[in-house]
């Protein structure tokens, strides 16, 4: 009888980095700059979407009428977004940190 031979792993070429799988830089075109609403842009969130399959990650929901499945996004952001205000005072304070930028761009 055969005993099975355990071979060890190799990691793979492909293997996953840490973090977003993307630039998080505003130079790379993935992000807004602040004065702009922070955020991810339509590219950053195609390239996100390419990096990680099976996401189902969208934009802000910036219209002023939006369809009810937006709307509930963007209630749920708002709420989200609301707690972070109160867990970083000092970003609530100041009228042009990312934070503040991101919910006037969510018009929250």
């Amino acid at each position: 009888m055969l005993t099975p031979v355990i071979l060890p792993q190799r990691r793979s070429i492909m293997a996953k980095s840490k973090g977003m799988g993307i630039a998080t830089s505003v130079k790379s075109g993935n992000f807004r700059p602040t004065k702009q609403g922070a955020g991810m842009t339509e590219k950053g969130v195609k390239a996100y979407r390419a990096a990680n399959p099976g996401s189902k990650l969208k934009t802000a929901v910036t219209s002023d009428n939006p369809g009810p499945k937006d709307a509930a996004r963007r209630k749920s952001f708002c709420a989200r977004s609301a707690g972070q205000m109160k867990d970083f005072p000092e970003a609530a304070k100041d009228p042009n940190s990312r934070l503040r930028q991101a919910r006037r761009r969510w018009k929250c």
